[in-house]
């Protein structure tokens, strides 16, 4: 079986208290339940006005 790795852009929308931490935390939960998903992590966030 072979591995790929796939590069996804997820663009959110955050209350001012909404920690990024946890949004990140549960995208990649949520990511990691789905079929064949071995590993999701995040490798970079930019933070824009």
């Amino acid at each position: 079986m072979k591995r790929v790795d796939i590069y996804v852009k997820v663009e959110v929308e955050l209350d001012e208290d909404e920690p990024t931490e946890r949004v990140v935390r549960e995208i990649c939960r949520h990511l990691e339940k789905l079929y064949a998903v071995r590993r999701a992590e995040l490798t970079n966030t930019v933070t824009r006005d």
